[in-house]
């Protein structure tokens, strides 16, 4: 649910599971939910790789919070990253600042190489349910 376009509900607030239907799950276990980003990508919002957003409430603590997290808004957001299929679900503070690391290393290291790295254990991850809560 979102209000005035920002998200109502935390990233890490428990899921209403008995209203996720057999289709949704299955959608969400293989990140397929993740298709309708591809239009952000078309219209030059975001990248196929890059940084993963964050809620915005979880962003604001954690540019006060956790070192290099700043480092992330220099590139475009991306639907896929290196934080993402290396350090798996970020649910503590340890964790966020794990995934900057990762987020700082890619920019630092960015190059189409990296990108198609990045891709290929995407793939890995949808299929082996890596970083799932």
């Amino acid at each position: 649910m979102t209000e005035n376009g920002v998200s109502v509900r935390a990233a890490d607030a428990p899921l209403d599971t008995h209203r996720i239907t057999p289709l949704g799950r299955m959608l969400r276990r293989t990140k397929l939910d993740e298709l309708p980003n591809i239009l952000n990508i078309f219209s030059g919002d975001m990248s196929l790789v890059g940084p993963r957003p964050d809620a915005f409430d979880h962003a604001c603590e954690y540019i006060a919070g956790v070192p290099h997290y700043c480092k992330r808004f220099t590139v475009r957001p991306g639907i896929t990253g290196l934080a993402q299929v290396r350090g798996g679900y970020a649910d503590n503070r340890r964790a966020v600042a794990r995934k900057a690391r990762y987020d700082t290393f890619y920019i630092k290291n960015s190059s189409l190489r990296m990108e198609l790295y990045v891709i290929s254990l995407t793939f890995v991850v949808v299929f082996s349910g890596f970083g799932q809560r």
